[in-house]
């Protein structure tokens, strides 16, 4: 009976451990151009090889993501903040740049968090969503620095100031390069789709 009692425990921890997991998966869209034949049919992205876009979800199916608004700023103006953060489903994100969203290439990073950590994501999400903290600017925050800002208010990476954050984050592959070592280091699950045929994809 005593056997019985402490694997029905056991059993029970296990499944409430399972049912109190909760993830953040991190999202990259590769940064891409068409190849010389296909130049005609696919389209150009913003920033080619060096660009793609990054942005964060937590378990509502809604991607949070850092975007320009308006006219695009060469360096950050805080009293005029031509930027936003939406939310969008993950069709919607990886056909940002106008390509098939089942075509492109990406890399998905799931990341452990606590509940603690959740009502954090939770309440940034909200506050950047009703106004945004800063400009985006070419020398200034971006995709890549705007998450990297809210992974570190997280404690997942090392927290700086935005100055620091940009400088640091020029691009998203500059976020996707340490947070793929620390997903390795902490055997974090890491999905990846290979992008079509048709375009130059930026590598790891």
């Amino acid at each position: 009976m005593k056997l019985i009692t402490t694997l029905l425990f056991c059993l029970g921890s296990l499944l409430a451990y399972s049912q109190d997991t909760i993830y953040l998966k991190v999202h990259f869209l590769y940064g891409s151009k068409p190849l010389k034949a296909y130049k005609e049919s696919e389209p150009k992205w913003f920033g080619g090889v060096l660009g793609g876009h990054v942005g964060i979800e937590s378990d509502s199916n809604d991607i949070l993501n850092f975007l320009p608004s308006g006219e695009f700023h060469l360096f950050s103006k805080q009293d005029e903040r031509n930027s936003r953060f939406a939310l969008h489903t993950e069709d919607n994100f990886y056909a940002m740049f106008g390509s098939d969203p089942d075509s492109v290439k990406r890399t998905i990073i799931y990341i452990p968090i606590s509940a603690l950590q959740k009502q954090k994501f939770d309440s940034i999400a909200t506050v950047y969503l009703n106004q945004t903290p800063y400009d985006y600017a070419f020398f200034g925050m971006r995709c890549g620095a705007a998450a990297y800002d809210v992974l570190g208010q997280l404690g997942i990476l090392t927290e700086y100031d935005y100055q620091k954050t940009y400088r640091k984050i020029f691009y998203p592959k500059k976020l996707r390069k340490p947070l793929l070592e620390k997903a390795k280091q902490n055997d974090w699950t890491i999905e990846k789709h290979a992008g079509s045929i048709s375009r130059k994809w930026e590598k790891d």
